[in-house]
């Protein structure tokens, strides 16, 4: 046996006796029964960019992100900027001209401090469709793939020191002209949905190549539009509703594994429950979209992923809502969004107010101070924490696997370092379990943690895991199992 290895259980068995002690010791003497919480987990996080990649202290805004108990950061790849010159192998990971280092930082430092990654790719370069724009598609589909492909493939968790990116989406709100055009021909019939369906198809292609157990989203619909050719002052645009149905039209087969979405409210002060009127998709909405994309696309319960949302707070000669009304709508369009079960992710627009940007969605101001929304925020994301997750198992005594993550541990170790585990079930105050062990971090960030004990039927119980690695640094979570 490696003796480093047996150090780092050495360390996880003596370092955690005493604090086992304890809780045994708490749990004996009548401290509180596990409650089987009702909530369903929920991956909750931010997106912004200038925050967490140019900023001169973008290091303390990740830092503040998971203060305020995020999970995920969703970035922006921009192909057009990513590769302004033609590559000389497009397919390659790591071909020179890519301009990536923004990008692996976000990823690195993404990754140590326990958060997921969701990249969108977006942006035609003028090299790919003759200038014809960022919002059109490339003249050949297959430059689009071979960008995907070898993006997708550099972050796979393959490479040392590139994380792997666990979700991916394809282009942003695609109804809308600025980002996808033309969206209708001079006609005035509808050419951007399908047009979307030939674009996205070549970039899960490319994605899937790159990495075959990557999750990707279609979609990142904007969520109104007006459904015909604007007028002169007005950017022509489709409502989503009547995009995904068009988009399964083209093509009702297209491989996906959620429907991204941006259900803002069609006015800047209205609350997140406001109803709004179909083909438009707000947060209310979202229960008939998902059942009209199952109808669609011939799925059952298709996945939503909401990957943008936001409230600005008010500002001279600028729409918004209070300090007040902020915090409070966060936290109900939280709960809304966590009661639909086909809701996996939530993405703030915005952590922290940039004098670079108009809009002012961010949980903290522009000195950095925490606004009212930050609390809120963070209380709500620590009751939905998907790093605590909840596991279905059948009653008996074999060993229900459990995935534990521990992403700031790979970051430090690599994939495939061993790590010691120590984990102990409870059922109610009563330890009926424990057992260590010494297990592989996967590419994937996580540790798949065998815990046998003996399970009643209809019963719930919880198991502390802790985590250690050669350095001494450790991860802890609590997981529900319900049999």
């Amino acid at each position: 046996m490696n003796t480093g290895v047996t150090r780092i259980a050495l360390l996880v068995v003596a370092g955690l006796a005493i604090a086992a002690a304890a809780l045994g010791g708490a749990f004996a003497s009548g401290g509180s029964e596990a409650r089987s919480e009702p909530v369903r987990r929920l991956a909750v996080g931010f997106q912004d960019d200038p925050a967490f990649r140019w900023s001169a202290d973008r290091l303390s805004r990740l830092d503040e992100a998971r203060k305020a108990n995020a999970r995920m950061v969703r970035t922006f790849v921009d192909w057009s900027t990513v590769a302004p010159v033609r590559p000389l192998r497009p397919g390659n990971p790591f071909d020179p001209t890519y301009r990536l280092g923004d990008v692996d930082d976000l990823v690195r430092q993404s990754q140590l401090r326990g958060l997921d990654v969701l990249i969108t790719i977006w942006g035609t370069p003028a090299w790919a469709n003759v200038g014809a724009g960022r919002n059109r598609l490339p003249t050949r589909l297959t430059e689009l793939t071979a960008f995907a492909r070898a993006i997708s493939h550099r972050y796979s968790g393959l490479y040392p020191g590139y994380p792997l990116v666990r979700h991916w989406t394809v282009w942003n709100e695609p109804n809308l002209e600025q980002f996808l055009a033309p969206q209708f021909d001079t006609k005035g019939r509808d050419v951007a949905p399908a047009l979307y369906a030939r674009l996205y198809r070549a970039a899960w292609k490319g994605i899937k190549a790159g990495n075959p157990q990557a999750l990707v989203g279609i979609g990142e619909t904007s969520p109104w539009g007006r459904d015909h050719v604007a007028t002169s002052t007005l950017q022509p645009t489709h409502s989503p509703a009547r995009f995904a149905e068009l988009v399964a039209l083209a093509d009702p087969k297209l491989p996906f594994d959620a429907w991204a979405h941006h259900p803002y409210p069609t006015s800047l002060g209205l609350p997140p429950e406001q109803v709004t009127r179909w083909p438009n998709v707000s947060l209310t909405a979202l229960p008939r979209f998902s059942d009209r994309l199952d109808a669609w696309f011939h799925r059952r319960n298709t996945p939503i992923w909401i990957t943008e949302y936001g409230y600005q707070t008010r500002r001279p000669a600028a729409f918004g809502v209070t300090a007040a009304e902020q915090a409070t709508y966060a936290t109900r369009a939280l709960r809304i969004a966590a009661a639909n079960t086909d809701v996996q992710l939530f993405v703030w627009f915005v952590l922290h107010d940039s004098a670079t940007t108009p809009w002012r969605s961010g949980l903290l101001d522009l000195a950095g101070r925490r606004k009212p929304a930050f609390a809120a925020f963070a209380a709500e994301a620590k009751r939905l924490d998907t790093s605590d997750a909840i596991v279905r198992a059948s009653a008996g005594k074999g060993p229900v696997h459990l995935p534990v993550e521990a992403l700031s541990l790979t970051s430090h170790n690599g994939a495939g370092a061993l790590v010691g585990v120590t984990w102990r079930a409870y059922a109610g105050s009563l330890l009926v379990g424990v057992g260590q062990a010494e297990l592989a971090l996967g590419s994937d960030g996580r540790v798949i943690v065998p815990a046998a004990f003996a399970r009643a039927a209809g019963a719930s119980y919880r198991v502390v895991v802790d985590v250690g690695d050669i350095n001494g640094l450790t991860v802890s979570h609590t997981l529900q199992i319900r049999t």
